[in-house]
């Protein structure tokens, strides 16, 4: 948790700071980026099920009271990255389809769910990688 989280925690923010200032209208960067909505739900459902596995194997490792706390960085975080490739398109392409972003955000949700909600309560934890069982 010493180095994973807060690595993690600077690159989530950053996206969302970008999205943020692409909804203003300050993006340098917009139209960097040609993502066709096939790809922009591909990456958003990738993500979504990888933040939502990667969660579960952490908190198998962590006490309840800091596992509770992770799950806002690991619910909200990767939804910054979904929000920063949409703000990467042009912009011709972002006024085509104004409500893509939810739609992908929604995608997101549902693929960080399922690992989360569908994980048994008292699975013993994955054995670490590099650990003999004897």
């Amino acid at each position: 948790m010493r180095r994973l989280e807060p690595a993690l925690a600077g690159l989530f923010i950053a996206s969302w700071l970008f999205g943020l200032l692409d909804a203003v209208g300050l993006s340098p960067l917009s139209g960097a980026l040609n993502l066709s909505f096939y790809a922009l739900y591909t990456c958003a459902a990738v993500l979504g099920w990888v933040a939502g596995n990667l969660y579960n194997a952490r908190r198998l490792r962590l006490p309840p009271e800091i596992y509770r706390r992770l799950l806002l960085l690991w619910a909200a975080g990767p939804a910054g990255l979904v929000i920063l490739l949409r703000s990467l398109a042009p912009k011709a392409a972002q006024e085509e389809g104004p409500w893509v972003w939810l739609y992908a955000l929604g995608v997101y949700a549902v693929f960080f769910l399922v690992p989360v909600a569908t994980r048994p309560k008292n699975a013993p934890p994955p054995p670490r990688i590099g650990s003999r069982n004897r």
